[in-house]
Formats: structure tokens, C-alpha cells, sequence
């Protein structure tokens, strides 16, 4: 079977792999002329870690990635809000938590890729896909160049995904009210005191700082923002200084030690749900399929998800594309809407501006109970795979995010 994948991030490099080890023989086309650079990092949690174990790509990552033990929250004034035990999570769940750049992430697929003979062709941009006299579809290029494949996976990502555009009939993305300023902070020295995840919350504002090693940071600071305030400034650095300059160290020094141009803005958007992930012969994955907020943290996780189950799908499937299309969304799709949803809500309650709510807000985050915490998240994010603290979720309150964490 011919496979093609529109997209080379995450879930396209991941997917490809999965079909790989399969048998199968899938090419990659991605619309950028070289290797993507955009975004600062992701955490891969132990539902990640599974996967990437499965591909084996697991014994790369530990070499260089971080390894968090401990999630710590705190308030605009430095005051403790709890915090997530990440060793006890690792544990339930049977596989570790890495920190890593998002560059870095890319460059282990595409080296695995290369190894295991997968074609990757950049500057292939898809700019529509239609459907041939045969009822296949046909995904043309910018450059004049189609393809007909017996399988098109869409794996373009979020905005503007011709995929999405081609399944589902629209492909807009959804403004959530804030913006991230995304960068990388590397120094002489450490930058923080220990490997972990810390996470600031203000009134309408947020820091997020997670460490790859003490001297290596990646980092997210977040305000709310009406749409048509959510454009870069011609000095974001100190724009985010400024933001922040009241706030508990380490985040002045974080920021310092990030490249005055190379910190990135985001106005954050997500999708709504779909109803099909796919049409004739073609397939959504990642997040052209489901986008969720950053809150949500289990962007990368799901995309990786996504190629495993999709493999396992096509691997001894006796019916045809229509079939395993099926089976495959009924699988993914209750999962990656709740996450989605999660995401949502904990935005709305992250970026509240009013002080009574964000008191309520910080009240709760310090009464939650750790070790359920760890239970809830473990049911939620293992739901579907074979993994340790895999109770039905459903059975769990809160359906697997139950007290507000996350930056990716």
C-alpha cells in the first residue's frame, strides 16, 4: 500500500515510524524547505514515553532530555500552590517523564527516519486535495507537483492544514484569549536549582519554567489578550521583562538568559472537535485532527498516541481503509475531546482576571491531594494504552485532569 503523509513534525515523523516497523513503506512531505525550529519544548510524560519506547526511540531521548521528578506551584508572590509528585507518577504508570527541546525531539525522528530509509522531502507544500475520477484523493503541491496515494494521512498541524480543510470542510482555528511568549535560556551556570517543572500563576498571567538540565531552560510566560492585541512588539524581551519583573526569581534571571531575538509569540488557538477524522482515503492525526491547548499539556503525547494506535489499526486489519478509519477514531476520538476540553477549562481558570477567582482558584490548587493527583492523571493519560495505572478513567473523578497543571 502507497501511504503519504502531509506534515514532518511530530505526528507525521512518529506516525511514518510506527507504519514503518509495520512493513509498510510511507513518505513524509513537509512544507518547510528545512527541518522545523519553531517552538522551545515539550514534556513527554510516561503515556509519551510508551510510545517512544515502542518505536525505540526511548534510550535517544534519555540522552537528551531531562528527567523531573517534582512539579512546583507557586503564586505571583512566591507562595507554595502544591505541586505534582512526577517520580510517584512515573512510577504508577510504569515509564519515565523527559523534558525536551522541541529541536531536539525533531532531530531524533528525523535521524530514525533516515535510518530506517523512510523518504522525508521539505518544501513540499500541499496547497488542496481532491478527489480523482476513482473517488481517490490527490494532494497537489505549490510547486505543480500531486500525489495519489492509497493512503493520505494529514499531519499539518493546527493552522492552515489542507487536510483538515479537506475532511472536515473548515479548518479554523479558535482564539483562546492569551498569547505565549515561548524561549530557551542557556547559561554558564544553572539557572535553576534543580531539574523540575515550576509553574508561576498570576491574574491573568502566567510563567512557566521547565528544565532540561539546571543550566538549560525552556520556558513559557502567558498573559490574556483580546485577539487584536495578540501581535509581537519590537522588543518582546522586554516587553516579557517588564511583565514579569515583580515576579519570584528564577524567572528575571530565565529571561535574561534567553537571546533577546529568540523569543517567540504565539496567540494561542485551538480546534473544536471533530466529527469524522477522515474521508475517502484520507486521515487525520496530530493536530490537524486534535489541536489542544498548551494547558492541556499532552500535545506531543497525543500526537505520538495517535501513530501507535493507528499502526496497531492497520496491522492484520481485514477490512478496508473505511474500517480501520473507524476503528481507529473510536479509539482516539473520546480521548483526545476530553483532553481538549480539559485544556479549556483550565485556561479559563489559569488566565481568570478577577481576584476573588483566582484566591478560589489558588485555595483549591493547595488543597488537592497529591496522591490522588497522581492517580487521576495516571488513569486519564494511560486510558487506552497498555500501561500501568490504567483504571478506567471514567471511574476516576475528573476524567484524568482533575487539579490544573501543564505547559508544553
Amino acid at each position: 500500500m502507497e501511504i503519504g503523509i502531509l506534515g514532518g513534525g511530530i505526528a507525521g515523523l512518529s506516525v511514518a515510524l510506527a507504519l514503518r516497523k509495520q512493513g509498510y513503506n510511507p513518505r513524509v512531505y513537509e512544507r518547510r524547505a528545512v527541518p522545523a525550529t519553531m517552538g522551545a519544548g515539550v514534556t513527554l510524560w510516561p503515556n509519551a514515553s510508551f510510545v517512544l519506547e515502542e518505536l525505540g526511540l526511548l534510550q535517544d531521548i534519555e540522552a537528551i532530555g531531562g528527567r523531573p521528578l517534582t512539579m512546583r506551584r507557586q503564586d505571583a508572590a512566591g507562595n507554595a500552590l502544591g505541586g505534582l509528585d512526577i517520580g510517584l507518577l512515573d512510577r504508577t504508570m510504569g515509564y519515565p517523564t523527559y523534558t525536551v527541546l522541541r529541536r531536539h525531539l525533531q532531530e531524533v525522528l528525523l535521524d530514525h527516519a533516515a535510518r530506517a530509509g523512510i523518504p522525508v522531502e521539505f518544501g513540499r507544500r500541499a496547497v488542496a486535495i481532491e478527489l480523482d475520477t476513482h473517488g481517490r484523493a490527490v494532494a497537489h503541491f505549490e510547486n505543480g507537483a500531486s500525489i495519489r496515494p492509497d493512503l493520505l494521512i494529514g499531519a499539518d498541524g493546527r493552522m492552515e492544514s489542507v487536510a483538515r480543510k479537506f475532511v472536515a470542510g473548515d479548518n479554523t482555528p479558535i482564539y483562546q484569549g492569551f498569547v505565549n511568549w515561548i524561549g530557551v535560556a542557556q547559561g554558564p551556570h544553572a539557572l535553576v536549582d534543580d531539574v523540575s517543572i515550576q509553574d508561576f500563576w498570576g491574574a491573568g498571567k502566567r510563567f512557566g519554567c521547565v528544565a532540561i538540565r539546571p543550566e538549560l531552560v525552556y520556558w513559557a510566560a502567558a498573559q490574556a489578550r483580546p485577539l487584536n492585541e495578540a501581535t509581537p512588539t519590537a522588543d518582546m524581551h522586554k516587553e516579557v521583562e517588564n511583565l514579569f519583573a515583580e515576579w519570584p526569581e528564577p524567572i528575571s534571571g530565565i529571561i535574561r538568559a534567553t537571546p533577546e531575538n529568540a523569543i517567540r509569540l504565539i496567540a494561542v488557538h485551538d480546534l473544536e472537535p471533530l466529527h469524522t477524522w477522515s474521508r475517502a482515503n484520507v486521515l487525520l492525526i496530530g493536530d490537524a485532527a486534535h489541536a489542544p491547548l498548551p494547558t492541556s499539556g499532552q500535545g506531543a503525547c497525543q500526537a505520538l498516541e495517535d501513530a501507535w494506535h493507528l499502526a496497531r489499526c492497520l496491522d492484520g486489519a481485514s477490512g478496508g481503509l473505511e474500517d480501520i478509519f473507524q476503528a481507529f477514531a473510536k479509539i482516539r476520538a473520546p480521548k483526545t475531546a476530553r483532553l481538549a476540553e480539559q485544556g479549556r477549562v483550565f485556561a479559563r481558570g489559569l488566565f481568570a482576571t478577577d481576584p476573588e477567582t483566582c484566591r478560589i482558584r489558588n485555595e483549591r490548587a493547595k488543597a488537592s491531594d497529591p496522591v490522588r493527583d497522581v492517580q487521576v492523571l495516571a488513569a486519564g493519560w494511560s486510558q487506552g494504552l497498555p500501561m500501568l495505572g490504567g483504571a478506567d478513567s471514567m471511574s476516576v473523578e475528573g476524567g484524568g485532569f482533575d487539579s490544573l497543571y501543564r505547559i508544553e
